[in-house]
């Protein structure tokens, strides 16, 4: 058993869809989230910029004693994890690794689909780790820029034109292709899943990277004696950003009011 809480970071609120599993499948356990919308998209943000910005989150969290490092970002895990593995002091997750096993093991066809932010998609992490697996697999990876920025404002109901329109503008090729199994691979799109299942049509699995990374570490707690089952299930939540904002639409990812729990910190020096 461990006491320690676990930290969780995002660029914004993407990372409350794992936030969410998380909470469901270790009730117990003491979660410290961290969205820094502040410098929200990282997805648009080069390389270097990711990486220090992700060193800056990871060093927040630890300094509020955290027993484990979960990078509930595809950029920031696409980008930066190898990094932040060799500087933490605690064990460090990402999303992407869960993901690839997912989705390796629910397509039929051998053609894997990958929904991401710019970023992502340049770094390769998703489609070489995908490759290394089966170098058979067809990994077809669109950047979707527009996704994440639409969810941090709200905008990701099925039926709005705006969610049409960009549905409109990232999928055709991935349903072109055949794929029967979708990665987001990014944390902020299972908000938009009705619309990306809608248009891909029945029979399309899609894979949420930061679900699929929240049960490799739910596994991981146990297997290591790490869990806190005993725990009250508290939770703490910090953005750099526009408290009311924030609270507003994470209220719609896990389901109840987090305003009591929400603090506002200080912006980390913009990358």
């Amino acid at each position: 058993m461990d006491k320690r809480p676990i930290g969780i970071f995002d660029s914004g609120l993407g990372g409350l869809t794992a936030v969410h599993e998380l909470m469901t499948l270790m009730p117990g356990e003491h979660i410290i989230y961290l969205g820094d919308s502040a410098n929200m998209p990282y997805g648009e943000k080069t390389h270097e910029q990711i990486v220090e910005m992700s060193r800056r989150d990871m060093k927040f969290l630890l300094s509020r004693g955290v027993k484990v490092i979960f990078v509930a970002c595809g950029t920031a895990t696409s980008n930066a994890l190898y990094v932040l593995r060799d500087e933490s002091p605690v064990p460090v997750f990402g999303v992407v690794e869960a993901a690839v096993n997912e989705a390796l093991e629910a397509t039929r066809n051998g053609r894997v689909g990958l929904l991401a932010t710019r970023a992502s998609v340049a770094a390769g992490t998703f489609e070489n780790m995908l490759k290394r697996r089966d170098p058979k697999l067809l990994v077809h990876a669109k950047a979707c820029p527009k996704f994440a920025t639409m969810v941090e404002d709200g905008i990701f109901e099925k039926d709005d034109e705006r969610v049409v329109a960009a549905a409109e503008e990232y999928l055709p090729c991935l349903r072109d292709a055949g794929v029967d199994t979708v990665i987001l691979g990014c944390t902020h799109y299972p908000l938009l899943a009705d619309v990306i299942s809608e248009y891909m049509g029945e029979g399309v699995v899609l894979i949420s990277s930061g679900a699929a990374a929240a049960r490799e570490l739910a596994n991981y707690l146990r297997e290591n004696g790490m869990q806190n089952d005993n725990g009250n299930g508290r939770t703490e939540f910090f953005t750099t950003g526009d408290t009311a904002a924030f609270a507003d639409k994470a209220s719609l990812m896990i389901r109840r009011d987090i305003s009591s729990e929400l603090t506002l910190i200080e912006p980390f020096d913009k990358a």
